[in-house]
């Protein structure tokens, strides 16, 4: 197993020149993620079948030629579970790869398992061995052991084989279309942000809090975001779930009460007392009916276990038609984000102008027109603020 460390701009140059004509890359990125919001790259593996690269993102600061190989139409990205991938190239380099094709997605299609890991899935399909002893590297420090781009050099090599027999038995069963669909939606969802101020409705009990309650969480968890991205800091170490929403409930009006509070910390209680007691003092004075409404929930609504039963259901109906499992078409978390994109007053795809997994890619195809009857506005089996 060859590679060559890349870590000039000339030898970027003349590496990317030597994969142009490639008709796929296996890609692979080593990041660290600790206490920032966004991930750190460290490295990117990168191998055509011949020329196999190890990028150095730390010491190079331009790396538009590799952008462009990423954006070329003609050359096909393959990355294993790529989500994480998929943040970490967007966050620092801006880009997403095109055409992308998962391996865990196209492995799932073949009854492997829905999240085989890339060492399971090499052992499986080539009877090889893959050493993750490496997988705990600080990836910004350097220089970089020989072992650790031993390891990372192998998170590309043996995926490029992988992928060539995945895609031919993908191609046998005709869901070719929907590895590159399921793919291309992920990146849709990644470059999609959620505005701050919804920034609240992803905390666990929301739904418990009372009207000015919420109104102080919705300040609060916006103002810990918008924090945490101009700082380029995880968000819990800008302040804890756990401290928010016990301001939120408790909702303390001096700097006395703040400090009693049983999960801030004393440094939490200092560092943010000015910010933290304005929010509240805004949220006192907001009037009940201008508060965010209550926070919906779907067992908050007559028709879910009906309507989770349905969908349900028809998923066994177009899992037979298409020749697959329920668990490709849709998970439980799937249609529950589908419910909630119907019923909710406030939903987070929709601020995102996203629609539900099951409504779009290539399951829209499958989907549409059954959703379509089922859910309306007016006179459909289940009634919905929002229809296809």
């Amino acid at each position: 197993m060859n590679f060559e460390y890349i870590d000039t701009p000339e030898a970027l140059a003349d590496y990317c020149e030597r994969i142009a004509g490639a008709d796929a890359l296996a890609i692979d990125t080593e990041f660290v993620r600790t206490r920032t919001l966004v991930p750190q790259l460290g490295l990117i593996q990168v191998y055509d079948g011949e020329h196999l690269g190890l990028i150095d993102p730390v010491v190079l600061s331009d790396l538009s030629p590799f952008n462009d190989i990423l954006i070329d139409p003609n050359i096909v990205k393959v990355l294993h579970s790529c989500s994480e991938d998929l943040d970490a190239l967007w966050f620092n380099l801006k880009v997403i790869p095109t055409p992308l094709y998962d391996s865990q997605f196209a492995a799932n299609l073949l009854d492997m398992g829905q999240t085989l890991g890339y060492a399971n899935l090499v052992e499986k399909m080539l009877d090889i061995h893959v050493d993750k002893g490496e997988s705990r590297t600080d990836w910004i420090s350097r220089p970089l052991s020989a072992e650790q781009l031993k390891y990372a050099a192998a998170d590309v090599y043996y995926l490029l084989p992988v992928y060539r027999e995945l895609a031919k038995q993908v191609e046998d069963i005709g869901q070719t279309d929907w590895v590159f669909a399921d793919s291309s939606f992920l990146s849709e969802k990644k470059r999609a942000e959620l505005p701050s101020e919804l920034a609240y409705l992803s905390i666990k009990n929301n739904w418990k809090l009372g009207a000015q309650s919420r109104q102080a969480l919705k300040e609060i968890a916006s103002w810990r975001l918008q924090q945490a991205q101009q700082r380029d800091m995880a968000i819990n170490f800008v302040l804890r779930e756990q401290g928010m929403v016990e301001v939120a409930t408790k909702l303390p009006e001096n700097k006395a009460k703040l400090f009693q509070l049983e999960t801030i910390t004393p440094k939490e209680a200092r560092i943010h007392t000015d910010i933290l007691l304005d929010l509240v003092n805004n949220a006192l004075n907001t009037p009940p009916e201008k508060c965010p409404p209550r926070i919906q929930r779907l067992t908050d609504f007559n028709d879910y276990k009906k309507a989770l039963t349905a969908l349900k259901a028809l998923c066994e109906k177009l899992a037979s038609k298409h020749q697959t499992r329920v668990e490709v078409l849709a998970s439980k978390k799937q249609l529950n984000q589908w419910l909630k994109w119907c019923w909710f007053e406030i939903d987070e795809l929709d601020s995102m102008q996203l629609q539900p997994d099951i409504a779009s890619g290539w399951r829209r195809a499958i989907f549409a027109d059954e959703l379509a009857v089922m859910f309306k506005p007016e006179g459909g089996e289940f009634n919905a603020l929002r229809s296809l």
